[in-house]
Formats: structure tokens, sequence, C-alpha cells
């Protein structure tokens, strides 16, 4: 892969649940430290684009190329092995555990070799060392890696749930509304987290409405209307007006009705 391959593309991808023509023909492509934005008005198939992304979908025609190699991606564990890691809106996060334990459920360090015995310990250390040295690096603002997620705060369970998902050392991460009901403080945190992915080489893939965040993390914001690319922008090169036409469609000189169904 050439410093011009995107780390994902999609090309001509289309996507239908029976009747209903979900995303059409849409092309799109992300480079390796790179935050795209992608935006559109509820019903315009953003949900669907990720989970086609995720592997949740399967996309009906088209292609996805993963580091300029064309993939079939038709479950999430196909996209988790390429390197794709997906922060949903709800985060998935276990109340009752703490930040190490929500980091490492399902993939926990073991110790010792297990000779003469059937049960192998937890190496609490190692994860434990392992989790301060990547909220270190990402400059994570969780004092306590003990204290039980259920009492954070929603910018600091947002950041669990992003640093989670780097433990594979993802190429590229997907985040679905990261800022959503978060204040002032929290939102700032959670943006500055987003940069330092760029800085790390990440390429970043941020779903949200907010478009003020938007104008502020991102490098280039990338709409969908009815299922349809409706304008690829770069940031600083384009205004929120400009944006807002492309999401409702007043470029056009009206605002088309948006038939239901699409997600």
């Amino acid at each position: 892969m050439n410093g011009n391959t995107p780390v994902l593309a999609l090309k001509g991808v289309s996507k239908r649940f029976g009747p209903v023509q979900a995303l059409t023909d849409v092309d799109f492509d992300i480079h390796n430290g790179e935050v795209v934005a992608l935006v559109g008005d509820n019903g315009a198939g953003k949900s669907t684009m990720v989970k086609t992304i995720a592997g949740i979908h399967t996309a009906d025609e088209g292609q996805i190329l993963f580091e300029g190699r064309e993939v079939k991606i038709s479950h999430p564990t196909d996209a988790t092995n390429l390197g794709i890691a997906t922060v949903y809106q709800d985060l998935a996060l276990c109340d009752n555990l703490d930040v190490v334990e929500n980091l490492y459920l399902g993939r926990e360090e073991v110790g010792g070799n297990g000779l003469g015995s059937v049960v192998r310990p937890l190496d609490e250390t190692t994860m434990e060392k392992r989790t301060h040295e990547l909220l270190s690096r990402l400059a994570v603002t969780i004092v306590d890696v003990r204290a039980e997620v259920g009492t954070m705060s929603g910018g600091q369970r947002q950041q669990v749930a992003i640093a989670r998902s780097l433990l594979g050392e993802p190429k590229m991460v997907m985040l679905d509304e990261p800022t959503a009901a978060l204040g002032v403080r929290q939102t700032a945190m959670v943006l500055g987290l987003i940069k330092r992915l760029r800085e790390e080489g990440h390429a970043v893939l941020v779903i949200s409405h907010n478009l003020a965040d938007v104008f502020e993390v991102a490098d280039r914001i990338f709409v969908l209307r009815l299922g349809r690319k409706a304008g690829d922008f770069a940031v600083g090169e384009a205004s929120q007006e400009e944006v807002v036409a492309a999401i409702t469609g007043a470029e056009f000189g009206h605002i088309e009705d948006e038939p239901g169904g699409n997600q």
C-alpha cells in the first residue's frame, strides 16, 4: 500500500432491505491519519453504511477495498480481523466492572504456564499496567483504573470505550455519535481523544449530528442523503451552510421529503 492508497474504500456500494433502498451506489474512502465525519439527516443511510463496513450487514452490490485489496466483509469478525474497530453509541460497557476489566473483557491475560493446574489465574498486574500505558498514551483523564465504570461521567465512559477498541491495534476506528448527550467539558475530552487517534495514524470515521463538533475535529465531511452521496467537503473549504444544504437538499432549491424506511 502506497501513501495515496485509502485504508478503506467503498466503490458503488448498495444495500436494500426488501423494497427499501438504504444505500445506492455509494463511493467513499478514508486514509490513515484522517478524520472523516459522516453526516446526514435521520434515515439518510449513515447507520446502514457503518454497519456494512462493520460486517453487521453485507453489501448487495459494489466493492469494499481495504488497503487497496478487495475484501469481503460479511461478519463483524471479518471487520475486526482486517483492523476495523467500531464504538457504538450505547458503548456496550459493563457498569459493575472496573476500567481494566472492561478493557480486557473477553481477552483477559492469564498468568503462569498452566502446568499442573486446570484453571490459570488472570494476570491482573500485566492488564493493569497495560491499561495505564494505553490511557497515558491517549492522555485519557481517568485516575483510578479500578473504579467501576458505572460511577464515571459520560465523557469518561466514552474514553474507556474508545480505549478498549484500540487494544487490538486497529487501523481504522468508527465512532457512532461519540459526543451525544455530553456536556461541554466532556465533549472537549472526547474530541481531544479523537485528535490523538489521528495523530497516532488511525483512520477515524465519526458519525455525528453536531456540526460544531464535526468542524472542530474532522478533516473531511461526507454527506449522505436518501442513501446516496450528497457531498464530500474538505473542512476549511466549506461552510456549515453548505453542509446543511447538502444534508437537506436545499442546494436544489427546495427541501425534499424523505421517504420512510432508510436507516
